[in-house]
């Protein structure tokens, strides 16, 4: 091999700084973009939890244990502070769930997934209502049911979707099933 024929490349330093300047740009806009879609994916992250939890907030308003506070309940029923806190913890984690769903676009390749949803959200405020402010045992035991049955429905779509959602649902159907069995031992008070 001929070793005089081969040439050195030199750059200057003006050309050095052009270069890194041009992938500093670059690297630059990533960023921008990157924090531009943090945001985004923070604000429907926020309106996507808090419109379920204010919800649910405005049904014990509303409620306010009228009929939960009438009747004689066993010493294992929690204070009504502990379900409603419960309550708006459950709304939260199906929030999240939810998000997370939207975020892989769950709701638009399958359209009854945002249907279950509603459904459960809708359910679970009836049941506050009917069995805490208007004392209804045997409607809530339906509704309960039903919403049960709707957070299961949930799970497994949800899992289709995004595998982490339908962990975060799990708090949500055991609360659901331990609101089953308070409300049935309502019914046979």
């Amino acid at each position: 091999m001929d070793s005089q024929d081969l040439k050195q490349r030199t750059t200057t330093p003006a050309a050095i700084t052009s270069d890194e300047s041009d992938d500093s740009k670059k690297d630059n806009k990533c960023d921008n973009r990157r924090i531009s879609m943090a945001k985004r994916g923070l604000r429907s992250l926020t309106i996507g939890v808090s419109i379920p939890v204010s919800l649910t907030l405005l049904a014990i308003y509303l409620g306010s244990g009228k009929g939960y506070r009438t009747e004689t309940v066993p010493f294992w029923f929690p204070p009504l502070a502990v379900l409603h806190s419960a309550s708006v913890a459950s709304s939260f984690f199906m929030g999240v769930s939810a998000w997370l769903v939207w975020a892989e676009g769950g709701f638009h390749r399958r359209s009854d997934v945002v249907y279950l949803y509603w459904a459960q959200l809708g359910l679970s405020l009836l049941w506050d209502l009917l069995v805490f402010w208007a004392g209804l045992s045997w409607p809530g035991m339906v509704l309960v049911m039903a919403m049960f049955g709707s957070q299961v429905a949930c799970y497994k779509a949800f899992k289709e979707v995004n595998p982490l959602s339908s962990q975060v649902l799990k708090p949500c159907l055991a609360w659901t099933a331990f609101l089953t069995i308070l409300n049935l031992r309502l019914v046979f008070l």
